[in-house]
């Protein structure tokens, strides 16, 4: 994805200047090719539920186990709430992902017959069929030690996956996508559904936290990767910057554009570089990244707002927080010189 950012113009700091225009004609490419509703259905124990999860972290709402006679009324209710939201000026379409399967005693007789209505009003949608072989199926039932849903009667798990296949053999025919996931780790099925429905989204699927702290206040708990960037000039010792902060231009340029702090965060970016796309293969979701100072109001919070608009020119979803800059006493804006004020983080 980085291909399409050659060519931005960026500050002095290496960001694209209108970050946040960037950030939203991104979103918009990503969700655009998605399709408004998807229809997960299938073997029983072919990784339906890890599906859904797929599709909840690319921003879909999702149903479980929903009865095909409601997927009518469920596309009706999302009209309206998209409708409301309309009229309150938020145009963002819900997307819905809904598992129909033999758990629902009406699900094949009408299944069919609520798709074909579907499509006689227009709606788009996408099915999705997972599949695997028999002996993986009675695997995985007997490892999970649960009961087949088409094995009440008694009957043993091989029989109750045949009765299953042969009901699903015409809906599997029909399908748009047939996902075979007999050999798959949970790792490999999320990365096939992502690249059938968010193609070139990948980053978009790990949620990125930046925050700033100081170790005089605690080291973080939460993070995946921390940074101490304790031995770089501190601004607090300048009276001039002492009462402002990282989100102040005086004391960004003190720390940013200081011989040290360029060569470091060439450094820290060749390293973001590699980990990265190590994260978004292994499937991570969430990944929290700690730059920490001393008082964390100096440093720590212009250097992980360089690493965040650094992450976002990248493609990743990112946000920024600040933990400890209310911590700070006698901070002062550096357009007025007066009072305490609101950091700049809390309306992100």
């Amino acid at each position: 994805m980085s291909e399409r950012y050659v060519g931005k113009r960026r500050d002095a700091y290496g960001a694209p200047e209108d970050m946040e225009a960037f950030a939203s004609e991104e979103e918009v490419d990503v969700t655009a090719a998605m399709p408004p509703l998807v229809i997960v259905t299938g073997m029983s124990g072919a990784g339906r539920t890890e599906a859904m999860h797929v599709f909840e972290d690319l921003g879909y709402f999702c149903v479980d186990n929903l009865p095909s006679s409601l997927i009518g009324n469920l596309v009706d209710l999302n009209e309206q709430a998209v409708g409301a939201e309309a009229a309150q000026g938020e145009d963002e379409a819900r997307k819905l992902a809904v598992v129909c399967d033999a758990r629902n005693r009406d699900f094949f007789g009408t299944l069919v017959d609520q798709l074909q209505a579907l499509r006689d009003r227009g709606i788009d949608y996408k099915m999705v069929f997972l599949d695997a072989d028999d002996d993986k199926l009675v695997s995985r039932y007997k490892s999970s030690r649960r009961r087949h849903p088409l094995c009440s009667d008694g009957s043993t798990i091989a029989q109750g996956i045949q009765r299953e296949r042969h009901l699903l053999m015409d809906l599997r025919d029909s399908a748009d996508h047939v996902i075979d996931t007999t050999d798959m780790l949970p790792q490999k099925l999320r990365t096939t559904i992502r690249s059938l429905f968010a193609t070139g989204a990948e980053r978009r699927g790990l949620s990125v936290t930046v925050y700033s702290f100081g170790f005089k206040h605690g080291a973080p708990l939460d993070a995946d990767l921390v940074m101490d960037v304790r031995f770089l000039p501190n601004p607090y010792y300048d009276p001039d910057l002492r009462g402002l902060t990282g989100l102040d231009a005086p004391v960004r340029d003190f720390v940013m554009l200081r011989e040290e702090t360029i060569e470091f965060n060439k450094r820290w970016d060749e390293l973001l570089d590699v980990l990265m796309p190590g994260y978004v293969a292994e499937g991570k979701q969430q990944l929290a990244i700690a730059v920490g100072c001393t008082g964390g109001q100096h440093r720590s919070v212009a250097l992980a707002e360089s690493t965040g608009d650094y992450l976002k020119s990248k493609g990743y979803r990112v946000s920024v927080a600040h933990r400890d800059l209310k911590l700070a006493e006698g901070v002062r804006s550096a357009e007025d010189g007066s009072g305490v004020r609101r950091p700049k983080h809390a309306a992100r």
